[in-house]
């Protein structure tokens, strides 16, 4: 018997109409509240229009993949009870969720500010994140601190 699906959205995830990525795809319908896919697309493209003018040299498509990339985290700490305790027991993160949680903690990182529009702060989370800093660096820096601290409880991971 073949292992048990709960969503299609891997295969009907249709690449968007600008750049034809499906991380693209992926991050809109992330950041897209209350099903309102349009305007979640004008976000993120207003956003990458901001980040085209502050960067000459790299296409702007570039910049965000790479901000993903440098998001994403290698390994997390997950509970486990063992004995009637619970230990934060560190493990590998698969490919699927590292690009889940990179996506979420750069929504998340924008969602937290106040103040100015959000494709500004998603402009500039995303070249943060590019150059190896900002909130969502932060996030993955934290969790792979977490993870090195509770790197005695690693035998527990089976």
């Amino acid at each position: 018997m073949a292992y048990k699906r709960f969503t299609k959205s891997v295969e009907q995830l249709k690449p968007d109409p600008r750049y034809g990525s499906k991380v693209v795809s992926k991050f809109i319908n992330c950041l897209m509240y209350d099903g309102k896919k349009s305007v979640a697309s004008k976000v993120f493209y207003d956003s990458m229009d901001i980040i085209a003018k502050r960067i000459k040299d790299v296409p702007p498509i570039e910049v965000f993949e790479t901000a993903v990339e440098n998001c994403k985290p290698n390994i997390e700490v997950r509970s486990k009870r063992v004995g009637g305790s619970n230990y934060q027991v560190p493990m590998q993160v698969n490919k699927k969720r590292r690009q889940t949680l990179a996506m979420r903690w750069l929504i998340s990182a924008i969602q937290s500010k106040k103040g100015r529009a959000t494709r500004e702060y998603l402009a500039q989370e995303i070249l943060d994140a590019y150059k190896g800093d900002g909130t969502a660096m932060q996030t993955r820096e934290n969790i792979h601190r977490m993870a090195d601290a509770n790197k005695a409880f690693a035998h527990f991971a089976w």
